[in-house]
């Protein structure tokens, strides 16, 4: 039997374990700490100018390129390498652009065009007194074509003849003396031409002239390569114009196409049939045509 000290503390011992019971259920739950979790990194959106200026000429007007697609391959358009004295080539250049600005979808997935639509801006406004955009009507009613009035920079060298293929001091265009620059890449504007290349690495290029109603290719002394044959023939069958691999009417040096063609890119000079007309819908067809030969390759 228990004495009544013993049962004194057996029952204080039984109060305190219940307090502690009743400590232990009203006690707070400390919240659990949350697992933080690194969120997924967001891929980078790389923004791709749709208007860049690239450059500038002898007089600083500026050299524009328009890019339309965001794909790996790159093809390359350029207007304007003889300025003013072909203009129709500078519009056709714009036309060009105003069809992809409403109608990107055309450019295929994989690939990304670029159009240059005046390499020689100081040559349009010797011509025309015109800068940047233009229509038929801006163009002065003086003969432009037999003096051959723009068609050099403002250095007077025939841009294209100042590239590094075949260079001379001077060449020859319709049996005249030309200047070739002082050096390959002598000009501010081939040099544009040269980085921009160097920049986007196209896979083809495509040059507009005129006139002579034919798709011409070019070769830097290996002779035309198949994948030149190609382009020219695409573009030429598309657009209903004549197919010429080789210029041969009289001797050229240093033209920028040639250039290309040593770098392996295969490259044509679209030469318009005539001087005052973009011929729109004959080189939409052969652009079109060209970004469908080009449209499932990949660099």
């Amino acid at each position: 039997m228990l004495n009544s000290k013993t049962t004194l503390f057996v029952v204080l011992l039984l109060l305190a374990g219940v307090g502690v019971l009743g400590w232990l259920a009203l006690k707070p739950t400390a919240p659990e700490t949350p697992t933080i979790t690194s969120p997924e990194p967001v891929p980078e959106v790389v923004e791709v100018p749709r208007v860049e200026t690239i450059g500038t000429s002898v007089e600083g007007r500026v050299i524009e390129s328009h890019t339309f697609g965001t794909g790996e391959t790159d093809l390359l358009f350029v207007g304007g390498i003889h300025g003013g004295y072909e203009w129709n080539s500078i519009l056709l250049a714009y036309e060009m652009i105003d069809y992809f600005d409403a109608n990107e979808a055309a450019v295929p997935e994989n690939l990304t065009v670029h159009i240059i639509p005046n390499l020689n801006p100081d040559g349009l406004f010797i011509a025309t007194n015109q800068e940047g955009r233009f229509t038929v009507a801006d163009i002065p009613d003086v003969d432009i074509h037999s003096a051959g009035i723009g068609r050099f920079n403002a250095n007077d060298v025939d841009l294209n003849r100042n590239f590094d293929c075949r260079w001379t001091p001077t060449s020859t265009w319709r049996g005249a003396e030309v200047s070739g620059g002082t050096s390959p890449l002598s000009e501010p504007e081939a040099v544009v031409l040269r980085d921009y290349v160097f920049d986007i690495d196209p896979v083809a290029a495509v040059f507009w002239h005129s006139r002579a109603n034919n798709v011409y290719g070019s070769e830097c002394g290996e002779g035309v390569a198949a994948d030149t044959f190609t382009l020219m023939e695409t573009y030429a069958r598309a657009a209903g114009y004549g197919e010429v691999p080789v210029f041969d009417a009289y001797p050229i040096t240093g033209a920028a196409e040639d250039w290309l063609a040593s770098l392996g890119i295969p490259t044509i000079s679209v030469e318009l049939e005539t001087r005052t007309s973009s011929e729109h819908q004959r080189n939409l067809a052969g652009t079109l045509a060209t970004l469908e030969l080009y449209q499932d390759y990949m660099k």
